[in-house]
């Protein structure tokens, strides 16, 4: 990862210093959505349905061969949640919100600094590889699909 990845991740903060010295700080920035990129929020449950594991280092070789683009992890409250990142525009037609919502516009997320890559806290299971790099929205709406797919099929399975 270079140098020149972390200032385009930073420059989407309107005061890339404080970004940067929130990851020296906390290991963490909060960066606003919908600058230079936006992030769908997926559930634990889905990636793991759709990827077939809940085995960690699984699901980040799955989701980095999947998706080809950055994901964040953040173990919430609610449970384990990945957030994909996407073009900012693709936010403004996303139609999945039910689902996964593509945060954009008046949202901020926890951004990681690039070294982080692991628990505890929030970290990256793909890092961006390069400035610009981001999930193709397609990839992501097949894996939501997917998921959505199986964990159907798996209700349908307890049911008979």
């Amino acid at each position: 990862m270079s140098e020149f990845t972390a200032d385009w991740l930073l420059r989407a903060h309107p005061v890339p210093e404080q970004a940067r010295a929130e990851w020296h700080n906390q290991g963490v920035a909060l960066l606003p959505l919908g600058r230079q990129f936006a992030a769908v929020r997926l559930t634990g449950t889905l990636v793991q349905t759709a990827l077939g594991t809940k085995c960690p280092e699984q699901v980040a070789a799955a989701l980095d061969e999947r998706l080809d683009g950055p994901v964040i992890h953040d173990n919430r409250t609610t449970g384990p949640t990945y957030y994909a990142l996407i073009q900012w525009h693709a936010g403004l037609v996303w139609d999945l919100g039910e689902t996964a919502p593509c945060l954009c516009g008046d949202t901020y997320l926890g951004v990681p600094r690039l070294d982080r890559r692991q628990p505890p806290g929030t970290y990256w299971v793909v890092p961006p590889s390069y400035d610009g790099d981001l999930c193709r929205p397609q990839d992501v709406r097949d894996l939501i699909h997917e998921g959505r797919r199986q964990g159907e099929d798996e209700a349908v399975a307890v049911v008979r």
